[in-house]
């Protein structure tokens, strides 16, 4: 019995049988504001197929939507286009209810699989290019390594033209909408580049390839059916464009100033900063880390040509908030950024010294020594905050002039 629970049709052969994870706020480090999704598809061939499962706590949900179209004992084959376990969770529930005749995954997908869950069946690898026929219609592997994992493959059903993308083209939004033409383009946009920024960011070359590869294969492609988020079944160019553009990390005059302060003095710094990017041409957009997540602000410095950050001096060190930024967005990579330090202190003030080694590590190009106030900023101060964003300003247009 399906219960509350009912899959929704996609195409003749095919239907969504994910769960809706209203309630997720944090999915490892990244602030999923609106939730998730946890897609997973049922191809209604000869040999019926499951795409796919989703998070354990959601495991009834998935069999319930099954079971709304079919006896979840009727499917012959499940594909697992991707081994972590927002989308492999449910998998070993699943074949011990289902008894699959097989289980397909990427040659490194079997692996992790393996390694998972210790099982003790056999996983077929399939290969790059490889198909398999499920009867009346079949299903083409593309390998997309490292986009996000070692594992990730996509699966093409040619009678459909529908493309199961996994992770790629997809978000963390949670809504009752299936289809992405059901939802206003401002927040697929945003949420799509929040996505980008915080997951597929360092693999940006790869993303790339992959969109020629893609093109290149000539495969016509009517729907992306991604793992969270909704199913793109129109504008199409619409959600590759946007993964062309993010991957390309193409600089603006945006300057991302985040900081965090302790008695105020780097917050006034940070303002003075502000005015003179602002005098310069930038954009200023300031994120204090009191009130702003560490993903948010990776999602604004992917379209942004500055990142500016500051810190006053804790026990010899930058602050806690600052540092936990740095290190994550040095695990993403970005790219095409001018970036300086600033900070106040009481006697030692290493904070500025600290980020400014932690931005020549992001390999983006740090313009100065950054700047070190003494206690509360006087006039003299704010100014020389002035001009540092003034400074800034200038190096950003000369970057955005050389793209």
């Amino acid at each position: 019995m399906s219960g509350p629970y009912k899959a929704v049709k996609v195409t003749d052969n095919v239907y969504w049988v994910g769960a809706i994870d209203w309630g997720i706020r944090d999915f490892h480090g990244y602030l999923t504001e609106r939730g998730t999704t946890y897609n997973a598809f049922l191809v209604m061939a000869d040999k019926i197929t499951l795409i796919d499962t989703v998070k354990p706590p959601f495991r009834q949900e998935l069999l319930g939507r099954i079971a709304s179209v079919v006896d979840p004992k009727a499917i012959s084959y499940v594909v697992s286009n991707h081994a972590e376990m927002d989308h492999s969770g449910s998998l070993l529930e699943v074949i011990d209810l289902v008894q699959p005749e097989k289980v397909f995954a990427s040659s490194m997908g079997s692996r992790a699989l393996k390694d998972h869950f210790h099982l003790d069946r056999d996983i077929v690898a399939v290969k790059d290019g490889e198909s398999l026929s499920l009867g009346n219609l079949s299903l083409t592997f593309l390998e997309t390594r490292m986009l996000h994992w070692p594992d990730n493959m996509f699966s093409y059903l040619a009678e459909e033209r529908l493309l199961f993308s996994q992770d790629a083209f997809g978000m963390h939004l949670a809504t009752s909408e299936r289809f992405a033409d059901e939802v206003d383009v401002s927040v697929l946009e945003y949420e799509g580049a929040k996505y980008f920024a915080n997951i597929l960011l360092p693999m940006s070359p790869l993303v790339t390839k992959l969109l020629e590869k893609v093109g290149n294969l000539g495969i016509q492609i009517d729907i992306i059916a991604c793992d969270h988020g909704p199913i793109w079944r129109k504008d199409l160019d619409r959600i590759i464009g946007w993964y062309g553009s993010w991957a390309r990390q193409q600089p603006t005059m945006k300057a991302v100033v985040a900081f965090d302060t302790m008695w105020f003095s780097t917050a006034k710094m940070a303002e003075a900063i502000a005015e003179g990017l602002l005098a310069g041409g930038a954009q200023p957009k300031l994120m204090p880390l009191k009130s702003n997540h560490r993903s948010n602000i990776a999602t604004e410095i992917l379209d942004a040509g500055a990142l500016l950050v500051g810190s006053p001096t804790l026990n010899n060190n930058m602050y806690p908030t600052v540092a936990d930024l740095l290190t994550y967005l040095r695990g993403l990579k970005p790219q095409n950024l001018v970036a300086t330090a600033f900070g106040s202190y009481g006697w030692s003030g290493e904070a500025v010294g600290q980020i400014r080694k932690a931005l020549e590590a992001m390999k983006v190009e740090v313009v100065d020594d950054g700047l070190r106030v003494k206690f509360v900023p006087g006039d003299d101060a704010l100014t020389q905050c002035f001009e540092l964003g003034r400074q800034v300003a200038e190096k950003t247009k000369e970057l955005c002039g050389r793209g």
